[in-house]
């Protein structure tokens, strides 16, 4: 009932607004990552486990994102709890970097809905404004798109070594990413998500 009522009102209702304001849609999300996640296939002898080579060590990064069906893609890595303070930071840095104001649509997390960043968007709120999708509904955010995509190839193909290493993977994967719009295009051309393509 509330996706039908995000598909056929709400969603809508959002993109209009947005036009009037000359608003620019962005879709965020957030992930943490780990060192021992795989995304590829390894051969080994009939009847054997194959072994991947890796580090022993298991460690992790986080990462939050914005994404547009214009090819815009926003990020920053970091590592520690998603907190408050991390969401600011981030959306001090979407606003200075946009000329336009930002309809930022993310999911029902804790940190979205806290005091602090309440109290910071209604600060802004000539810049910026925040919506929120149904929730237990993943499914409908483009951003997804991106973190299986950044999961699949930039963490999964191969083990770092160590942290630096993995962070440097994720960023240089996602700066190649922003520097190509028609792949970030690309993840509102899947199946759930296509009612965000224009």
């Amino acid at each position: 009932m509330d996706v039908q009522k995000w598909l056929n009102q709400e969603y809508p209702h959002i993109k209009q607004e947005a036009k009037k304001e000359d608003a620019e849609i962005h879709w965020g999300d957030e992930m943490g990552m780990r060192s021992d996640h795989q995304a590829f296939r390894s051969y080994g002898k009939k009847g054997q486990t194959p072994v991947i080579q890796g580090t022993g060590q298991r460690f992790g990064c986080n990462m939050i994102s914005t994404i547009t069906n214009l090819g815009t893609l926003r990020f920053k890595v970091f590592h520690g709890s998603f907190t408050t303070k991390v969401f600011i930071d981030f959306l001090g840095r979407l606003i200075r970097n946009s000329k336009r104001k930002i309809y930022l649509i993310v999911d029902r997390h804790s940190v979205h809905k806290s005091k602090a960043v309440k109290k910071w968007l209604e600060q802004n709120k000539n810049r910026i404004r925040m919506f929120f999708l149904p929730a237990y509904s993943p499914e409908l955010n483009p951003d997804e798109m991106l973190n299986n995509d950044v999961k699949a190839n930039a963490v999964g193909r191969r083990r770092p070594r160590h942290l630096e290493e993995m962070e440097d993977d994720v960023r240089g994967y996602l700066r190649s990413t922003q520097r190509n719009p028609k792949i970030v295009k690309s993840y509102f051309r899947a199946k759930n998500v296509c009612y965000a393509e224009d």
